[in-house]
């Protein structure tokens, strides 16, 4: 077998065998197969694509690169969630402990934030003395004792992907949704879920900008999972505008907390009870949807819900107090707020200009290495479709200091909101759900 066979099939559009696609994923591991052949072979499955058979083989092969998690000793059925990726997206820090309350183990591994987008790791870093690195005998025995835990990503899991996805950025071939789907599928198969529930992101702050895209990549997804065994579901969510008022780590985990109270922004609230009540159900807690929603609902107006993020905290080593009292999180040392300087409705938000802000305040980072400030970010004082006045407060950063620095992010912040006299039309927080059955569609 030889690399150039296989990439002149794919390039000539022909479907892969399994023992193909592992030669080339396993030989670009090893160093057999060179940069500049699987550049080549990108490329192809860039124009040619993959049949949900070959993307399936692809996602296996990559899970098996490296160490894959064994859950087995974890009662009951796992069930995994993740995010493609949003600007104030803090979900798994209000899903995770809400499914757990419910009777459904999350043994979740979870990654740190590289450009606009954050990483729930880093999140929960800016509660003092959280540790997110565990032994896997004590991430088994957290999970099997408080139904919870949450660490970050193992350095040996999935190195076909990380070796991949690195050359894919550099050879214009990131836009590919089956190297995506399989990029992230292989590393939820490694984390050894039984299920998975998909939140694929559409939007101006999203990796896919326009819905469509996002249910072609979430049914590439849904179609693996199928294919490999893992009951799997996908949301595709609106990121037009930040999810949630609160950009940045320490800001975004108040929120959190906020909402595990029940005193959580609507939007953010709404598709938590969402995306828990569908693991609910790949868990077999529930039958339907809706009955999982209902349970999820009484879990956190009764408390449970909190008290388990509470648990989960103070298992991993971090400060309850900051939890019970949120002004012992990291505070930003200046406060500047963005002001509105004409008066109608807002009609749009840049998120992703929002995100890149917040970057540029310390919240986020630009390479891999960079440090990042917990106690930074941005907190929205509007929505899309709320009326404003000239001179109201829009949005407040918080920031290291007020210097010339943060008042041209200020403005930024600013250009983000878009007001104007009209109204905007009505847009659903959740646009589909797609499954192995097929689209529910709610636009």
């Amino acid at each position: 077998m030889r690399a150039v066979d296989i990439i002149r099939r794919k390039r000539n559009g022909e479907t892969l065998t399994a023992s193909e696609i592992k030669f080339i994923v396993d030989g670009y591991c090893s160093g057999t197969v060179p940069d500049y052949q699987m550049s080549a072979w990108a490329m192809a499955v860039f124009f040619q694509g993959m049949t949900a058979a070959e993307t399936a083989e692809l996602t296996i092969a990559m899970a098996n690169s490296g160490d894959r998690l064994d859950l087995s000793e974890i009662a009951g059925i796992k069930v995994d969630k993740h995010s493609t990726g949003g600007v104030g997206d803090k979900t798994t820090l209000i899903v995770a402990p809400l499914v757990a309350a419910a009777g459904v183990p999350v043994a979740k591994m979870s990654g740190r934030g590289l450009g606009h987008t954050g990483g729930t790791v880093d999140k929960l870093e800016s509660i003092p003395r959280f540790r997110s690195e565990l032994t896997r005998e004590a991430f088994i025995r957290q999970v099997n004792d408080i139904g919870l835990a949450v660490v970050g990503q193992s350095g040996h899991m999935t190195p076909a992907d990380k070796k991949l996805y690195a050359l894919r950025d550099v050879t214009a071939t990131v836009e590919s949704v089956p190297l995506i789907a399989s990029s992230v599928m292989s590393k939820k198969i490694a984390a050894g879920a039984d299920a998975i529930v998909l939140d694929v992101k559409a939007g101006g702050g999203a990796f896919m900008k326009t819905a469509d895209d996002a249910e072609k990549l979430a049914e590439a997804m849904v179609a693996i999972g199928t294919e490999v065994g893992r009951q799997t579901a996908a949301v595709i969510s609106d990121m037009d505008q930040p999810l949630g008022f609160a950009i940045g780590n320490a800001l975004e985990v108040a929120e959190a907390i906020d909402t595990l109270q029940g005193r959580g922004p609507e939007d953010l609230t709404s598709l938590c009870l969402t995306l828990a009540s569908h693991m609910i159900v790949l868990g077999g807690q529930a039958k339907t949807v809706a009955q999982a929603r209902s349970l999820l609902e009484g879990k956190l107006s009764n408390g449970e819900a909190f008290a388990k993020f509470r648990a989960f905290i103070g298992a991993q080593g971090g400060d309850v107090g900051a939890i019970d009292n949120p002004r012992l999180l990291p505070q930003a040392a200046a406060l500047i707020e963005v002001r509105a300087e004409t008066a109608g409705c807002v009609r749009r938000i840049d998120a992703e200009k929002l995100g890149i802000a917040a970057m540029r305040l310390g919240a986020g980072r630009a390479t891999k290495d960079e440090a990042i400030d917990y106690a930074v970010g941005i907190v929205l004082s509007r929505k899309i479709g709320d009326v404003v006045q000239t001179g109201d407060v829009i949005a407040v950063l918080h920031a290291r200091t007020d210097s010339r620095a943060e008042a041209e992010v200020a403005a930024e912040v600013r250009q983000a909101f878009e007001i104007r006299s009209e109204a905007p039309a009505e847009r659903p927080l959740v646009l589909s759900v797609v499954t192995k059955d097929g689209i529910e569609r709610f636009v």
